[in-house]
């Protein structure tokens, strides 16, 4: 019996005419049941080789992610209107008919595309992979598809294969290649996903629903979903496995579909090329994610710990497609210290550009990716086949390993020249700045078994991310205390890296002002973190969180013995970030218990906890 007859079984029974719902759902859950053991042998066998075609991917680290389609020729605006929002979803948030999308099409001839420069962009950037839009959620095929017209040989002046000359482009300068394809959505398809202002289809905003809702809400409009899976999807798939043999695929939004649907169009891929990486964003389930790897969150700023592997996708502004009046690029620098923190959590970071509808890259991308090849031309072998290192977090940085080499990613420098790293137990057998080609040793004293001190320079050698080398002896021991070395001037305690006590709790997708802690409903909830100073200090202690209308109530911050009790303060506007300072503390030298805890909550949550901070103080 096949995974979609599994999954069907309770349609069936559904739209034959059963009125008796909890027997229905009775043997919905039993189907599904049946259906994630299914799911799990298969996967486990599909999954015999995912470390032989996963090992390039987990050395690269590094990829640029390129959204490119119609939608980059308006670049976010549509009949002299500027539109918000991602630029690549302009055929929605309009709703713009097939035939009017057709008519943007006749328009797009990016007569200044270069496939060698774009790649060439890449490998400038120290980028080792490249994934870019076959076909988009508007539906529209990039390249030259057999399968369906609506494509860019056939209905732009343009008549070149963008994909073809890419793929040939990477191949020629050593840049492992792939496709973004959108599976679920796809707006000009009258039987898939999205497009319900033409079509009787779920998943627009009249009836927006995932796939786990397909036997509650529509169990009719599973057929349709097939036929489109059937028709367009897999044969679309099958075509750029077989006509260019990419590296990787890369998918979006699985919850538009029906899982039976997901979990077979993944099986078509493993049948046609068992070799080619999967993202993580094509089946996902209650049982679990069923590619190779995990995918964060889009634009992420900070990063939850993820046990195995997984990949980040920031975008240089707000928007993925290319977007004229979005103007909110982030500096070359958040970039170069988010792939250290990427690197030092054991992931990879898959770097967004929106090239212009013309075929260029805008001069603020082209900048930004000129300043990361910079400094990964210096600093890449920190970032290259690293691992999260053993050492506990540091307050001045993130640190990488690979073997016997721990990498100090230093973000905020020591003024006066000693750099205290703390948790090494193991020997150092040497220390240098990986910018000096001499490698000339860095002088070093033990304070104590756990933790030494780094005589540098004054001045950082990069003003973003100076790297510091450490050749250990083998194996590398650690503690796993957070460190606070003396000389920084705000130690940040996210709530992604403390320790969670009580059930239930959520936590924000990383974005900027989203890496929180949410669904704090208890006073059985809280937080904590065990510190380890080196040196006694005060410190200002502050609180970062989001209360929205629900939130409410009042907390303590108990650092040791000391006691803070704080009162949630609503946000003057919703999403806004309150900074609460909540008094000044000293921690002498030696180990600490940070605890967070409610005291009462007067809303549905006391609050979404973002981080706290130690701040030195001279008062």
């Amino acid at each position: 019996m096949t995974i979609a007859t599994l999954l069907g079984k309770a349609v069936i029974a559904q739209t034959a005419g059963d009125e008796d719902a909890e027997m229905f759902n009775r043997a919905r859950q039993r189907d599904q049941q049946v259906m994630d053991s299914a799911v799990k042998t298969w996967w486990a066998a599909s999954m015999k080789n995912h470390d032989a075609r996963i090992t390039w991917w987990r050395e690269a680290k590094f990829g640029m992610f390129i959204h490119w389609g119609l939608y980059s020729l308006p670049g976010g605006e549509w009949k002299g209107k500027k539109v918000s929002g991602y630029a690549e979803h302009l055929m929605r948030k309009e709703k713009i008919s097939r035939a009017d999308y057709l008519q943007l099409a006749h328009q797009f001839n990016p007569v200044q595309f270069n496939a060698e420069q774009w790649v060439q962009y890449a490998k400038q950037a120290g980028m080792k992979y490249l994934i870019i839009t076959a076909k988009h959620h508007d539906g529209f095929a990039m390249y030259n598809s057999k399968v369906s017209d609506f494509n860019i040989i056939q209905q732009t002046p343009f008549k070149r294969d963008p994909m073809a000359e890419l793929a040939a482009a990477c191949k020629k300068y050593g840049i492992k290649f792939g496709f973004y394809y959108s599976h679920a959505f796809d707006w000009e398809h009258p039987d898939a996903p999205g497009n319900d202002w033409e079509y009787n289809n779920p998943g627009g905003d009249k009836n927006l629903f995932g796939g786990a809702r397909w036997y509650d809400v529509h169990p009719e409009l599973l057929p349709k979903a097939q036929q489109y899976v059937t028709e367009k999807a897999i044969p679309q798939i099958k075509e750029l496995l077989n006509k260019y043999h990419p590296d990787i695929l890369w998918f979006d939004t699985p919850q538009k579909l029906p899982l039976s649907e997901n979990v077979r169009i993944l099986q078509a891929i493993r049948e046609t090329d068992p070799n080619v990486v999967v993202n993580g964003r094509l089946v996902r389930s209650a049982s679990g994610n069923f590619g190779d790897y995990k995918n964060t969150g889009d634009r992420p700023a900070e990063f939850f710990p993820t046990e195995g592997d997984w990949e980040a996708i920031p975008t240089t502004n707000e928007s993925y497609g290319y977007h004229k009046y979005d103007d909110s690029h982030k500096p070359a620098s958040f970039f170069i210290q988010l792939l250290a923190k990427a690197a030092a959590k054991g992931g990879n970071l898959l770097m967004n550009i929106g090239p212009e509808g013309d075929g260029t890259f805008d001069v603020k991308d082209v900048n930004i990716l000129t300043a990361i090849g910079s400094w990964m031309n210096v600093y890449g072998q920190s970032i290259y086949g690293t691992t999260a290192s053993n050492l506990p977090l540091q307050n001045w940085g993130v640190t990488t390993q690979k073997k016997d080499k721990i990498y100090l990613h230093v973000f905020n420098w020591p003024v006066n020249g000693k750099l205290q790293v703390g948790g090494i137990q193991s020997d150092i057998t040497s220390a240098y700045l990986m910018n000096d080609t001499k490698t000339k040793t860095l002088p070093l004293q033990r304070i104590n078994t756990t933790d030494v001190v780094i005589n540098v320079p004054s001045k950082a050698p990069d003003k973003t991310n100076s790297v510091i080398v450490l050749e250990m002896k083998m194996p590398v021991i650690t503690d796993s205390l957070y460190y606070m070395a003396p000389g920084v001037a705000v130690t940040r305690l996210l709530a992604f890296d403390g320790k969670y006590h009580g059930k239930a709790f959520g936590f924000g997708d990383g974005k900027t002002n989203k890496y929180y802690a949410e669904n704090w409903r208890s006073a059985e909830q809280w937080i904590s973190w065990k510190v380890r100073t080196a040196g006694t200090a005060k410190y200002k202690v502050v609180a970062m969180y989001i209360a929205d209308e629900h939130a409410g109530g009042k907390y303590q911050v108990k650092l040791d013995n000391t006691i803070l009790d704080g009162t949630v303060m609503p946000a003057a506007k919703s999403g806004a970030v309150t900074t609460q300072e909540l008094g000044v503390i000293t921690l002498e030298t030696g180990v600490h218990n940070i605890d967070i805890k409610a005291l009462n909550i007067t809303g549905t949550e006391l609050m979404k906890l973002l981080e706290l901070q130690l701040i030195v103080s001279d008062k």
